[in-house]
């Protein structure tokens, strides 16, 4: 199971003055590439462009031009 975040930033931080989540299954032997566009398209980023970050069970989009991020953790 993966929590899913997408909240706004302030000094490159996430600030959660508003956030949206979501949940999604996990699928066996799944590529990060895969986990993050389903992630995208929960939260409505479907197409929108960025730097993806991984870091343990976890990682983070951080959409171009935008003070926003999305943040995945991956739920044991």
């Amino acid at each position: 199971m993966w929590d899913i975040e997408y909240t706004d930033t302030f000094g490159g931080e996430p600030n959660y003055s508003w956030v949206e989540r979501a949940r999604i299954k996990s699928k066996p032997d799944e590529s990060q590439a895969s986990v993050m566009r389903r992630a995208k398209a929960a939260v409505g980023l479907t197409g929108v462009r960025g730097r993806t970050y991984w870091h343990g069970d976890g990682g983070e989009f951080r959409p171009y031009n935008s003070c926003t991020v999305l943040l995945v953790q991956y739920r044991y």
